[in-house]
């Protein structure tokens, strides 16, 4: 007897009764996934009929052995076929085979082609989820003659040398949620997902489809959420803020820089944006408010009010301190902006030009001689001109009255640009 077993190899296997008659085809497993490591089998789905499909329930204690058949010890006239799949908790063919799972070493997603089993006499445990090629081609039923083929051409292919098994323990089921379709796996506890850079697991949930996506965002904490919310791409918020309760989106939106999250509302409907508005505490509402009331494509439209500023009389030693308090500021921290009690511009100073003065220097004296700033309803096109000329990567935006605004980076502008070149582009295709 093989001390393990695919689940690929059990589907389909005759299924035979206390008197030795064929009565159906092995279909699924129900298992038990709580209390045990190892989820162990507990019932056997089995089906028959080929157009007409009937499906029966099968206790695991109910099974005399498994070999190259499953012989039960109940008779075919006590076994309840019916027109719909058993409702089980949890299954093999429908909860696990086929689902995605992330692969945090190689950080990548990959998909479950088969389930390794382990055979405790007459009990089944879950052991490993297969995510080999080769266990699609088991599947499908193909080994012999892919096997031939391959070894034929490249003998030490690692398709024919290397497992890719997922141990079982290494895995979590997540929870359904509410409009779900599937269960996500993941080979991995929330500790050493919260190791994989926000920015990797952004791209690695865009090759998540949208219910997937979902269940894994959901299994972050509030601040995993926040950074990898803030990498993924606008069109992928849209989509997971369709799928989420609002209360969830306000506390998302609130997290992100105040730029993105105004191009995000600005993509919104107008009645969802108000909606959400409404949800946000009065500082961040009024503070989006203003920024959704400049045109897009304006240096209003694109700059944020999250920057760091200091008083007139502040030193270098102050800002030293201010820039070593704000090391998480979601904004650029290399750049510091003067302002009075009014918030009055008076000037911008960078690092590099305090770093290596004395701690007690002014820091007025440390600005750019030049005053190079843009206003709220200047365009794109002066601002790319402005960054470009001073080899600047971020820019004040005032209003007439010399009042700061915000802050334009060169990010934005690039993104910007490329947005609009590529749609200028797209029109002469």
């Amino acid at each position: 007897m093989k001390l393990f077993l695919y689940f690929s190899e059990m589907i389909g296997m005759d299924v035979l009764d206390s008197q030795g008659q064929w009565v159906a085809g092995v279909h699924d497993i129900a298992m038990n996934p709580q209390g045990d490591i190892y989820p162990k089998a507990t019932e056997l789905i089995v089906r028959r009929g080929f157009l007409d499909k009937e499906y029966a329930r099968v206790a695991w204690d109910d099974l005399i052995y498994i070999e190259e058949e499953v012989r039960l010890k109940t008779s075919a006239a006590q076994m309840v076929f019916t027109k719909d799949h058993p409702r089980c908790d949890f299954t093999l063919r429908r909860d696990i085979l086929d689902q995605q799972v992330v692969d945090t070493d190689d950080q990548r997603v990959v998909r479950v082609n088969d389930i390794h089993l382990l055979r405790v006499e007459n009990l089944i445990y879950a052991a490993h989820v297969d995510v080999s090629l080769r266990g699609l081609v088991r599947r499908l039923g193909w080994t012999g003659p892919v096997d031939l083929l391959v070894w034929f051409f490249r003998r030490q292919s690692p398709y024919l040398t290397l497992e890719e098994l997922i141990p079982w323990k290494n895995t979590q089921v997540l929870p359904k949620l509410g409009r779900m379709k599937s269960v996500l796996k993941l080979d991995v506890t929330k500790n050493k997902l919260s190791g994989i850079p926000p920015a990797a697991l952004a791209d690695i949930m865009q090759d998540l489809d949208i219910f997937a996506r979902v269940s894994l965002f959901k299994s972050f904490d509030a601040a995993l959420q926040n950074r990898v919310f803030t990498d993924m791409p606008l069109a992928r918020k849209e989509e997971l803020i369709d799928q989420l309760e609002e209360p969830e989106v306000a506390a998302l939106i609130q997290n992100i820089p105040a730029d993105e999250a105004t191009d995000l509302l600005m993509k919104l409907p107008r009645a969802k944006t108000h909606q959400l508005l409404r949800l946000f505490g009065l500082e961040a509402s009024k503070k989006l408010r203003k920024l959704l009331s400049f045109a897009k494509d304006s240096a209003g439209g694109l700059m944020t009010t999250e920057y760091l500023s200091l008083k007139p009389d502040a030193t270098v030693a102050d800002a030293i301190a201010k820039i070593k308090d704000n090391t998480d500021f979601p904004g650029s921290i290399f750049f510091l902006y003067i302002i009075d009690d009014n918030h009055k511009y008076l000037g911008t100073t960078s690092l590099r030009r305090f770093i290596n003065a004395q701690p007690a220097t002014p820091l007025l004296r440390t600005c750019y001689p030049e005053d190079v700033h843009v206003y709220t309803e200047d365009d794109i096109e002066q601002v790319a001109l402005l960054l470009e000329r001073y080899k600047f990567s971020s820019i004040p935006v005032l209003n007439h009255e010399g009042i700061l605004q915000g802050v334009i980076t060169i990010d934005d502008v690039m993104e910007e640009l490329i947005a609009l070149v590529w749609s200028k582009y797209k029109e002469k295709l």
